[in-house]
Formats: structure tokens, sequence, C-alpha cells
């Protein structure tokens, strides 16, 4: 039976399920005869990947709705009561629209499970809930959030007891025990007045984000400058892209002390449709549009925006010429690197057994810089759930201690409260090193040519191709395939030294589907599917003597790379 005809029976099935709602049905009924719409809702059940479950919400196997939500909490459930006697549950959730709706059937599968949950009553950051987990000695976490992606989406991330996103193994093992659940009328579901009566969901109240306000101040890295006014002298522009960040990070540089902090106004408040933007992404400069415009007006030094879940940052500067500069997320955390450990290092604090973590996409600049401080450099798997892994391997065995971690996809952390990014810290880190070094009278963009003239001219870039449904999928398969199969020699005349497959497990690393070439000019470039969209992302690295000659560089490696992959597409 081919992906069409399966999709038409499960979509007949859910049809015929009394389990499911009338609303649901007539929204499938509304698609009869639409066969590739139904193979698309069908063909697949969503499936966890870097970011956990995520995909566009409506009715089907494939989508976000009440129904996949509910049975991956029972499986979920079923995982968590294997291990624990007496399980707990933190639940948060983001601006998107259904995530109030799918926290709250979250809860309620777990409270008829007998497990307890902990629920917050607003949307929240997603470092909160990594936090709130180990804060409150949980068993386990969930966010409901499709991060940065387009309003049509949503996700639901899964946390271990430390406040880790699972890894595969945790994952296989859930994915297992959802597949085990069966219909959906094997899910159960306490009603919430039961469950709130039973103390089976128990709501949080202001006092968790004093705790997490409270904890990521601490993790300043110069309090004391800031206590003498330094971050008065620099002005800030701030956009949450209508996501869970306004409060969280306004709230810890106000505390901080920087006292000349704006909000993007149009941008404030929540809205699931991110009505002002194209994406909600910090990633992307246009997301900046409007907080471009009040800096301008403002004269502000720095413009800071956060996804909707909070848990990426990304930064704008002004250069010395009065013109703004957007930072890829490889430079934010070179000069985060380069603050923190500069500063740890001027009071003595740097310690001897320090590491930094950093994912095999990530650009080498932030590792050299982390290097000439003396600390270690460990790299893992794409996702932040590897750093989180490392750190709570680092805890236990307390052979090294985790100074910062962070991805080339604008993803940060400082400090061990968390074992996610964290956009807030981040928010943070960046406003102390712009202020710190406005005081010497330069600009980020200022310290970043200087690491530039110290460490080579470093540049990077990600393509990505997004090719959808069954035909996209295989697309993707046989490019990943090809390029293992065939791998280049060369590439505009500088050699392929190495081609890591890490499918195969490489470094003590999981296997997973990456494939990474290395050129004997020191160049590299990376082919990896995305684990939570239909996309195939290529990512490219370059240092060079001179930001020229890295230009062209980079230029003639995309081109070459991206024409064979769009051949393939």
């Amino acid at each position: 039976m081919g992906a069409n005809q399966e999709a038409a029976v499960l979509y007949e099935a859910w049809l015929n399920d009394p389990a499911i709602d009338d609303a649901t049905k007539a929204e499938l009924r509304a698609i009869e005869g639409d066969a590739k719409e139904i193979e698309d809702r069908f063909y697949r059940e969503l499936q966890f990947g870097t970011g956990g479950l995520r995909g566009v919400m409506g009715a089907g196997t494939n989508r976000m709705n009440a129904y996949t939500v509910g049975k991956a909490t029972q499986g979920l459930a079923a995982w968590l009561t294997s291990r624990e006697t007496q399980a707990s549950v933190v639940i948060a959730h983001d601006s998107r629209h259904q995530s109030p709706e799918f926290a709250l059937e979250a809860a309620l599968v777990l409270a008829a499970n007998g497990i307890v949950v902990h629920l917050f009553k607003g949307l929240r950051p997603t470092p909160q809930l990594s936090y709130a987990v180990r804060a409150l000695g949980a068993n386990g976490g969930i966010v409901i959030t499709a991060s940065h992606n387009p309003p049509e989406y949503n996700g639901y991330k899964v946390y271990d007891g430390e406040g880790c996103q699972l890894v595969p193994d945790d994952a296989e093992q859930v994915i297992a025990y959802i597949g085990q659940v069966g219909g959906f009328d094997r899910v159960r579901r306490m009603a919430q007045a039961e469950a709130e009566a039973a103390g089976l969901l128990r709501w949080l109240d202001e006092s968790a984000d004093t705790q997490y306000i409270d904890t990521v101040v601490a993790h300043a890295a110069n309090r004391e400058l800031l206590a003498q006014g330094m971050g008065n002298e620099v002005r800030i522009i701030y956009t949450p892209l209508h996501g869970a960040g306004n409060r969280p990070v306004r709230a810890v540089l106000e505390r901080a002390g920087f006292g000349q902090v704006s909000v993007v106004a149009a941008q404030e408040q929540p809205d699931g449709n991110f009505s002002t933007v194209d994406s909600p992404n910090p990633e992307e400069r246009a997301a900046f549009t409007l907080a471009l415009e009040l800096a301008r007006e403002n004269g502000a030094d720095l413009i800071i925006g956060t996804d909707p879940d909070c848990d990426r940052m990304g930064a704008v500067v002004r250069d010395q010429s009065g013109e703004y500069v957007a930072l890829s997320g490889n430079q934010s955390g070179a000069l985060m690197i380069h603050y923190l450990l500069g500063q740890l290092q001027d009071r003595g604090e740097l310690p001897a057994n320090g590491v930094v973590v950093k994912t095999i996409v990530t650009s080498e600049m932030g590792a050299d810089i982390a290097r000439s401080y003396g600390a270690e450099v460990v790299n893992t798997l794409t996702g932040f759930k590897y750093i989180g892994e490392r750190m709570t391997g680092y805890a236990e065995t307390g052979d090294k201690h985790f100074l910062f971690g962070y991805e080339e996809s604008y993803g940060y952390l400082a400090g061990t409260y968390a074992r996610d990014k964290d956009a807030v810290i981040a928010s943070l880190l960046i406003s102390e090193a712009a202020a710190y070094y406005k005081r010497q009278g330069k600009t980020l963009c200022d310290v970043l040519g200087e690491l530039y003239d110290r460490f080579g001219t470093y540049q990077e870039q990600l393509e990505s191709r997004t090719l959808k449904g069954v035909d996209g999928l295989q697309k993707i398969v046989a490019i990943m395939e090809d390029w293992r199969s065939n791998p280049p020699v060369e590439v505009e005349g500088a050699k392929v030294e190495r081609m890591l497959d890490y499918a195969r497990g490489l470094d003590g690393l999981p296997p997973e589907n990456v494939l990474k070439f290395m050129l004997e000019d020191g160049s590299w470039f990376c082919l990896r599917p995305s684990g939570t969209e239909p996309k195939i992302k290529v990512y490219f690295a370059v240092c060079a003597a001179s930001a020229t000659d890295a230009s062209a560089t980079m230029n003639k490696l995309v081109s070459h790379v991206m024409a064979r992959v769009d051949n393939q597409a």
C-alpha cells in the first residue's frame, strides 16, 4: 500500500472514530477528495526532531492538534510512570494559537495518569521551564511552542528531570510508548476541576517568576560595574516579537541597572499571528524593521530581539558611523565568550577546568577565543539538548566547569541554572558587553574587528531549501545519500581533505544524518536535514586574512555547492 492509500485509510478512520469531536471531523470533510492534502495530513505521524514534536496545526496525524498532543502525552505518562513511583511535570507555553489549550490538554492527560502537574498560568519563556523543572525537583517538563516558525505551526518540547530536552535514547523510548497507545479512546483525561481538587494540577504563581529572574540577574558577568551605573550608559531597543520575552527580559535588564531600555510598542503584546512581521525570527534582519525605526529615532546603541518562546536572541548594533549592523549568531556568541571569559579572567575567577560547548555547525571563531583564555572547547551535534546533556555529565563527574554553551542559530546559555538556551541571559550579557566596551569608546563592531585581526576574518552562511510532503522527504533522503556516496573531490580548486559522516557516530557522538566536508584551505560546509521543518540545511564557514578574501571564498563555495543541491532538489 502506497503512502497515498495509507493516508486515505487513516483519513477515513479519523472520520469514523467516535473519540474524535465533530468540529475536527467537519474540518476533515472540507478536504474530501483532495488527495494531496489528505496525504500531507496523514502520510506519517509527527516525529521528534531537534526541537521535539512540531508541525502545522490542524486535523490529521501529521498535524498539531489536541489528539496528537493527547496521544503523545499518554505515551510520555507511560514512560514516566515506568521510571517513577510518583512523577511530577512542569508545563509552560508561548503566545501561539492553541498553546494554552494544548498545555492544559497535556496537563489533564498527565493528571489522569496520576502525575502531578505544575502549570504556568500564562505564557513563559522556554528556558524558565527548564529552570523550573530543576527548581521544583520535577521529573520532566513540557513546553508548547514552535519557536520561531510561522504562525500556522505549533509544537511540543519534552524535557527530562534535569531540565534538558530529551536526547535520542530517551526520545526513542517515549516514541515506543506513544506507539503502544493505540486509538485515541486509550488516552486518559481528567476534568480540570477534578485534577485541581485532587492536587494533581497545581498552578504556579509569581514566586516562580521572581526566582527565575533573581537567578538570571545573579549571572551577570560584572555586577560591580553594573552597580556603579554602567548599564545606564547604553541605550537599548528591545522587541519580544509578540512572544514570551517581554516581561522577563525587561525585568532582568531593569534589575541589572539598564535604565535606558525602550520597547517596540507594536510588538510588545502577545500575538499568535505575529502580525507585524513575516516571520518572528530574530535570525532575520527583517524582523527588526520596527525596532530599527525606533533605534534611529532614539540614537540607540543596541537592539535586542527574542523569538516567541524566548530561547533565541538576535542583536543589531550601531557602529562608529551610525549604521546598524545585524550580528550573526556566531558573531554574538564570539563577542559574549570574549566578554564573559575576559571578565572572569580579570577577577581571577576563570577556572582551570573551564569548558565552552558548541555544536558542529557553529563557527570556530568562538572556539579560538575560548582556547585563548585557556578554556577547553567541546563539540556536540546540532540541538541544544546535546549541550544540556554535556552539562549534566559535567555536574555528575565534577571534572569540568561549564562556562558557556551556544549554537549558530542564536541560542546561548551562561550558568548551570537551566539546561536549554536562554535569550534572557543572552540579552543581559550582550547588553553588558555593549555597555562595557562603550566605556572604552568602542562599539561591538569595533570589538569584533579586533577579534578578526587577532584570530582571522571568519564568515559563515546558511542556505536552506524547503521540500514539503512525501516527495520532499524523499528528495531530502536522496540528496543526503548522493553526497554520502559521491562526495566531491574538490570545490572551486580547494581539495576536500575529508568527509565527516556523523551517521556513523563520530567522536563519541550519537549517530545523526549529517555530512561535513573539510577543505584544505580551512573552509568547510555541512549538509543536514532539519529535524523540525521540511528543509535541508547547508552550513558554510570560511576564514581568511580579510573580509574581502573571506567573501570571495564564501561566494565561490556557496555557488558551487548549492548548484548541485538545487539540481537535485
